[in-house]
């Protein structure tokens, strides 16, 4: 099974999820979409699984920072451009494990997911 999880190197919570896959013996390839950037492509197929909203991070500093008017009528189209060109606005971690797409850290749902009771 191909597990890549995506995200910032150093972000407090990528590195909770990148010590949470180490102590359980996960192997993982990580790809740092700071350093990377990320493929449209496969932008557009993590917003068609959990949609834009939920990839969009509008509560990091990228995002506040930007002109309000470019924050006003979000739509898909907008927020994976912004994604795309500041890839630091996409939320993290991404897990891709198999099939699943996960966003954000929550150890409970690793768990769940690892041991495949989910």
């Amino acid at each position: 099974m191909t597990i890549t999880l995506y995200g910032i190197k150093n972000c407090d919570t990528m590195k909770k999820a990148r010590s949470w896959l180490d102590a359980h013996e996960v192997q993982y390839a990580f790809h740092d979409y700071k350093a990377a950037g990320i493929d449209p492509a496969v932008l557009a197929h993590w917003c068609s699984e959990v949609g834009w909203e939920t990839l969009l991070n509008r509560a990091g500093t990228t995002f506040r920072k930007l002109p309000e008017n470019q924050k006003q009528n979000m739509n898909e189209r907008k927020a994976m451009t912004l994604m795309v060109a500041q890839p630091s606005m996409i939320k993290r971690p991404v897990l891709e494990y198999g099939k699943r797409l996960l966003v954000g850290f929550t150890p409970e749902v690793y768990e769940q997911v690892v041991r495949g009771q989910v």
